[in-house]
C-alpha cells in the first residue's frame, strides 16, 4: 500500500513501542469483512466483479472539525490489501494530529472499486470516533496546559476494538496539545494501551473497593505502600464523605512522602453530594477567596455547577488546596477525576482550579452521532465525478477544494 502525505507537519510516531498484533487469516478476514459491512455494499462489490472493475478514489471526511486521527483505519486497510493480493495508494491531506475542518478531506483512497466497495462501513468505523475523541482530548489538555492527564476511558469502552481506538485518540489529542506547549496526558489506567503513551505499562494505585476492604482511607494507604513502596501513593479520600478529614490524616501517616512530593490526594466526590464541610453559600465563599471573577464569569447552569455544585467542583479543589496549604503540605498533589470533558476543563481553567492531575474517561464523544465519518467516490477512472451536493470533495489539477 502506498501512502502520500498532503499538507501539513506530520507529529512524531505513536506507539512505536509496541508491535502490532497478528492479522486474522485471508479466508477469516473475508468473512469478517462480509460480515460485518453493509450487504449493499457486498452486493456491489458482486456487480462490479462481474461487470468489469474500475480504478476509483474515495474522499473520507467528517462533518464538523476534528484532529485527524487515520492510523488504526490506514493499519487495518493495509491487512485487507495484503490479504486481497491487491495496492491502494493512499493520500493524507491532514497528517495525525493535525486540526481539519468540517468537511475537508482528511483522506483519499484510490484503487480497485471491486477491492474498495466493501470495506466502506468499517472504515468509517475505524475513522470518525477516533477523530473526534482526539479533538476532545486536545481540547482539554490545551485548557489545562500544566495539568498532566490520566487516560481512564477503559471502563466506558464497549470491548477491546474502542479501548484500542479511544485510547490512542487521547494520545492522538495530546500530541497535538503538546506540540502547543501543554502537558497533556501522562499515562493512562490499563497495560493493554499504555503503548500509545509512551509508557510499558498502566499507571493507577487503588480503587474505592480497597478502601472498602481496608475499612478506613489510612490503612488502604498503608496497605498499598506496604506492598509497592516505590509507587508514587495516591490515595482516593472520598469513600466515607470525609475528604478533608481522611486526606490529612493519609497526609499524617506518610509524613516524609508528604514533603517529597510522592503523596496525592484523588477527589472523586460524586455529584449527589458536596464535598466535606461544603455547601453552597461555603462553595462560593471559597470561590470569592481564590477565583472571584470566575462566578461572574459563569454562562450556563451547567458552569455553575462545575464551580459551586456538587461533587469535584472547583470550590472543592481549592478548598482540598487550601485544607493541606494551611496543615503544612503544601508539596502533596491533588489529582482530579468525575466528568472532566471539554467543558469542565474549561471551567476550571477559568476559576484557575489548582489541579495537579486530571483522571477521566471523558474524551470518549457525548454525541456519538458527530463521529459518523462519510465517504464518497470522486473519481471513476480518472474521471472526476461525485454525486450532486459533494462537488467540494473534489481534486481539481492534484489539489483539493475547500468545502462550500
Amino acid at each position: 500500500m502506498k501512502t502520500r502525505k498532503g499538507q501539513g507537519s506530520a507529529l512524531d510516531p505513536l506507539g512505536a513501542v509496541a508491535p502490532r498484533p497478528h492479522g486474522l487469516s485471508a479466508s477469516d478476514l473475508a468473512a469478517e469483512i462480509s460480515g460485518r459491512t453493509d450487504v449493499y455494499f457486498n452486493r456491489t462489490r458482486a456487480i462490479v466483479t462481474r461487470f468489469g472493475d474500475k480504478r476509483v478514489t474515495y474522499a473520507m471526511f467528517l462533518r464538523r472539525p476534528v484532529i485527524s486521527a487515520p492510523r488504526l483505519m490506514l493499519e487495518w486497510l493495509a491487512d485487507v490489501a495484503a490479504a486481497r493480493g491487491t495496492e491502494f495508494d493512499i493520500e493524507v491531506t491532514h497528517p495525525e494530529g493535525t486540526w481539519t475542518g468540517a468537511g475537508e478531506p482528511l483522506v483519499y483512497i484510490s484503487g480497485s472499486l471491486a477491492h474498495l466497495a466493501d470495506l466502506e462501513t468499517i472504515l468509517l468505523q475505524k475513522l470518525g470516533p477516533a477523530c473526534v475523541a482526539a479533538h476532545n482530548a486536545y481540547q482539554m489538555a490545551q485548557s489545562l496546559p500544566k495539568v498532566g492527564f490520566l487516560a481512564m476511558e477503559a471502563r466506558h469502552c464497549a470491548g477491546a476494538e474502542m479501548q484500542q481506538m479511544m485510547a490512542y485518540a487521547a494520545a492522538v489529542g495530546s500530541r497535538a496539545a503538546q506540540a502547543e506547549g501543554a502537558k497533556g496526558f501522562i499515562g493512562n489506567a490499563n497495560d493493554f494501551t499504555a503503548h500509545w503513551f509512551g509508557n510499558p505499562a498502566g499507571r493507577g494505585t487503588m480503587p474505592h473497593a480497597l478502601i472498602g476492604y481496608a475499612g478506613t482511607t489510612v490503612r488502604a494507604a498503608e496497605m498499598f505502600h506496604e506492598t509497592f513502596p516505590q509507587e508514587t501513593l495516591t490515595v482516593l479520600v472520598d469513600y466515607f464523605g470525609r475528604e478533608i478529614t481522611d486526606g490529612l490524616a493519609v497526609c499524617e501517616r506518610f509524613p516524609a512522602l508528604a514533603a517529597e512530593g510522592k503523596l496525592n490526594l484523588r477527589l472523586d466526590t460524586h455529584g449527589g453530594r458536596f464535598l466535606e464541610g461544603l455547601d453552597p453559600a461555603e462553595s462560593y465563599a471559597v470561590l470569592e477567596r481564590h477565583a472571584p471573577g470566575a462566578i461572574r464569569r459563569y454562562r450556563s447552569d451547567i458552569e455553575l455547577r462545575y464551580l459551586v455544585g456538587t461533587g469535584v467542583s472547583a470550590a472543592a479543589i481549592w478548598r482540598m488546596r487550601e485544607a493541606l496549604n494551611q496543615a503544612g503540605f503544601p508539596a502533596v498533589r491533588i489529582v482530579a477525576s468525575s466528568g472532566f470533558g471539554v467543558d469542565k476543563c474549561r471551567v476550571m481553567a477559568d476559576c484557575r482550579a489548582p489541579i495537579d492531575i486530571v483522571g477521566t474517561g471523558s474524551f470518549i464523544p457525548d454525541t456519538w452521532s458527530e463521529t459518523y465519518a462519510t465517504a464518497d467516490i470522486v473519481e471513476y477512472d480518472g474521471q472526476p465525478m461525485v454525486k450532486v451536493g459533494r462537488e467540494f470533495l473534489l481534486r481539481r489539477n492534484g489539489a483539493r477544494r475547500k468545502p462550500a
